[in-house]
């Protein structure tokens, strides 16, 4: 997932692996873009690379115009923010005694 938002010129992704520290998932995937269209170009080639490739259907919630869409795999949650959304919500922070698995700047 992180190669596949790296695709669509997706920035600051980082790859947390939060398995020691929630059950609600085993990882999350945080990224930004730059605009509306890039956000819904990043969600839309995530979710049908990942149908493609292992027929899953994620549950979506957000959008692009709100600047912040969860795309949720059940083990992996995505998280794609515009610029101003992520550093309002700072979820990154939220996890940081989380040691991150990958960072693409």
């Amino acid at each position: 997932m992180v190669d596949l938002a790296e695709d669509k010129q997706a920035h600051e992704i980082v790859l947390l692996d939060i398995r020691s520290q929630s059950t609600i998932a085993d990882y999350f995937v945080i990224c930004s873009g730059d605009n509306e269209r890039q956000l819904r170009a990043i969600t839309d080639h995530i979710d049908d690379q990942i149908h493609r490739q292992f027929g899953l259907n994620p549950r979506i919630e957000g959008s692009s115009d709100t600047g912040w869409i969860v795309i949720d795999y059940a083990d992996v949650v995505v998280h794609v923010f515009s610029a101003n959304q992520r550093d309002y919500y700072r979820l990154d922070g939220l996890w940081n005694k989380v040691p991150p698995v990958v960072v693409v700047q």
